[in-house]
């Protein structure tokens, strides 16, 4: 699977990558809307990690999705 398919199908893959990364909200998600950046920053900002950090998780998720 690629970022495109999960950007275009966003409200379907929302609810795994809340069981994912629990500390995001219904509103970081909202706000998420698919992009990948988006998504970096809020577990940058949520968890604390480093850009590099936040990068390999969304790609280990993405590899399992």
């Amino acid at each position: 699977m690629n970022w495109n398919q999960i950007e275009g199908n966003w409200q379907q893959f929302r609810g795994r990558a809340q069981e994912q990364w629990g500390k995001l909200t219904n509103d970081d998600l909202d706000v998420v809307e698919g992009n990948r950046k988006q998504l970096s920053g809020k577990l940058q900002e949520r968890y604390g990690k480093s850009e590099e950090e936040a990068e390999r998780e969304i790609d280990d998720w993405l590899a399992r999705h």
